[in-house]
């Protein structure tokens, strides 16, 4: 039996109406994450936190860097002083923009232009989980002994290369 032509604009109907519902609904699927998703996320993995620790290593850093500069170097008491005052400028200059209230903003944008709603509140849930919470606690450790399993395997590499280095004939 042939189709109708009603059969024909019913199914055309159906067709149309799948095609606006897809496009309707791929953008609601791949939706931007709101500020309070993002906060959610951000206060789950301990973002703020996590940041504030980064601080005295770049302050570490930092002084070691002016340390290295001024060895050895005679300097006057105003000289100094003067040293000390960017030093200090410096630490400020870091903090303010390091702080949370800086970088927070900057957060937002990174995770909005980077997850998906759906990626962002997974990615929350998992954190708020007993599991997410155990690796965060223990991602320093691990962080360490990767550190130490790396440093382990160059070694032997290190000394392999100084060894061909020093077989170079130098004239």
């Amino acid at each position: 039996m042939k189709p109708s032509p009603l059969d024909a604009t019913r199914a055309a109907c159906r067709l149309c109406l799948l095609l606006v519902l897809a496009l309707v609904a791929l953008p609601l699927m791949a939706a931007e994450p709101t500020d309070a998703d993002i906060d959610r996320l951000l206060k789950a993995s301990r973002a703020e936190s996590l940041l504030a620790a980064i601080l005295p290593q770049m302050e570490a850093v930092q002084q070691q860097e002016f340390d290295k500069h001024f060895a050895g170097k005679e300097m006057t008491e105003e000289q100094k002083a003067e040293v000390a005052r960017i030093q200090a400028k410096t630490r400020e200059i870091v903090r303010k923009a390091l702080s949370w209230e800086e970088m927070r903003p900057v957060y937002l944008d990174v995770y909005k232009k980077t997850y998906t709603r759906e990626d962002v509140r997974a990615i929350t849930k998992f954190y708020e989980s007993a599991a997410g919470q155990r690796m965060l606690e223990k991602s320093p450790a691990l962080m360490q002994n990767i550190m130490t399993a790396v440093q382990q395997k160059m070694v032997p590499m290190l000394e392999e290369l100084q060894g061909e280095i020093k077989n170079i004939p130098v004239t």
